[in-house]
């Protein structure tokens, strides 16, 4: 990989939090061994990620792949610099998550009533009251505690969701004091617009409050997004490694915005993320392997822009 053209310490820092081993190896199908995942974050702190939604403590009934979660933590390598963050669900799993020795615990609802009752069988007002519930587990405790927005840019069941309905559940999270706060694309209904009147409507209300943004390629506009997100000040963003990923509980939702394909846009454009894309592409190269697909990932095929290559390893046109 090339160096960047300008020094680290000259570029504004943007945070990438890894969430494939939750987002993108929950919708496998076949069981991925709990070794093979602490491998897999391994390898990812190794290439310089240092915040990691590792896991769910979500039913083991509703989610098979991540009955695991409290073995899997167990098994990670912790360093003082590492942020490891788990989603849960309610109270039960806020406890399960403090008793694993999570660093941060994500609440999550969505925006859409309908989207909401499949992904969490509940109304959201409901969802609401048990976020409640699970940031009373958390007070007094060293762990910190994010707010979640499913749907936040559409849903596939409702269609456009109301900025009005994204302040709902904003507004219900800075209630209980969370004041860190995730938009997520479930469905990759995100387009720069939408995002920019989201973003906008959020730091009217709440100016202080940091924001990162979780797209979905599904319509292959999650990094056209991201660059929006840059210009509005968003300086966190989460990405899965190799692109894995889609809702199950949505239909058409494909994969996530792809690590190694945001840390290439973002070091190309100015921005330090203070990871090493070469060693990043060798655990997307890994992880296509244990999944055994091809993975959308680019950057993994295609390589860096200033990548060279021998004239003479490439067939020569004839005619």
């Amino acid at each position: 990989m090339s160096a960047p053209a300008i020094p680290a310490a000259g570029r504004p820092r943007v945070s990438v939090t890894e969430v494939g081993t939750r987002d993108g190896f929950q919708a496998e199908p076949v069981f991925i061994a709990t070794g093979i995942k602490a491998q897999v974050i391994d390898a990812l702190v190794g290439a310089g990620v240092r915040a990691i939604e590792a896991t769910s403590f979500v039913s083991p009934k509703a989610v098979p792949q991540l009955a695991d979660a409290a073995d899997l933590l167990a098994r990670i390598a912790r360093r003082p610099d590492l942020r490891i963050a788990a989603l849960v669900p309610n109270a039960r799993g806020a406890e399960r998550a403090l008793a694993a020795g999570v660093d941060e615990m994500v609440a999550f609802v969505s925006a859409s009533e309908t989207h909401n009752q499949r992904n969490l069988n509940a109304s959201i007002e409901r969802s609401l009251a048990n976020v409640a519930e699970l940031a009373s587990v958390a007070a007094g405790h060293p762990v910190a505690l994010r707010g979640a927005v499913a749907c936040a840019f559409g849903c596939p069941f409702e269609g456009d969701v109301a900025v009005d309905a994204l302040l709902r559940v904003i507004d219900g999270y800075a209630s209980l004091g969370i004041d860190r706060y995730t938009l997520g694309d479930t469905t990759g209904m995100a387009t720069p617009p939408v995002v920019e009147r989201a973003v906008r409507a959020i730091r009217d209300r709440h100016p202080a409050v940091p924001i990162a943004l979780h797209f979905h390629n599904t319509r292959g506009v999650g990094l056209a997004n991201v660059l929006v997100g840059l210009g509005l000040g968003v300086r966190e963003f989460e990405s899965s490694i190799g692109g894995l990923g889609g809702c199950p509980f949505a239909p058409g939702a494909t994969g996530n915005v792809c690590t190694e394909d945001l840390v290439y846009l973002l070091e190309e454009s100015g921005y330090d993320t203070g990871i090493d894309l070469a060693a990043l592409v060798a655990v997307a190269k890994t992880v296509e392997a244990v999944i055994g697909r091809t993975l959308p990932g680019q950057v993994m095929k295609a390589g860096p822009r200033l990548a060279l290559h021998d004239p003479d390893s490439v067939r020569r046109a004839t005619g």
